[in-house]
């Protein structure tokens, strides 16, 4: 299994959620709506999910393997810390051009 793409679809700067993610497996399967989630001690993904009857959050998709697992966080994460790298220089460099 490979992710082929990742989309980071929002950011967010306030409460926990940080980022909605789009993760496209093998070039012909989309996950949608895999969420960044800043917790106590890091950064972690959340699958997926939606509420049952109960009240109950249950993942609508996800892996079976703890390897597979940590793959897509992993590059879930690594591709969210580019995304804010690369936003950082954008704003410095327009920060820059502003004060030329």
């Amino acid at each position: 299994m490979e992710i082929t793409d990742i989309k980071i679809r929002k950011i967010m700067t306030e409460g926990r959620l940080r980022a909605v993610v789009s993760i496209t497996i093998d070039g012909m399967l989309a996950v949608h709506d895999i969420k960044v989630v800043q917790g106590e001690e890091r950064l972690f993904i959340a699958m997926p999910s939606r509420k049952d009857e109960n009240g109950v959050f249950r993942d609508i998709v996800h892996p079976i393997l703890p390897d597979a697992r940590k793959m897509i966080e992993e590059s879930i994460l690594d591709a969210y810390q580019k995304h804010l790298a690369l936003a950082e220089i954008e704003a410095q460099e327009a920060a820059a051009a502003g004060n030329v």
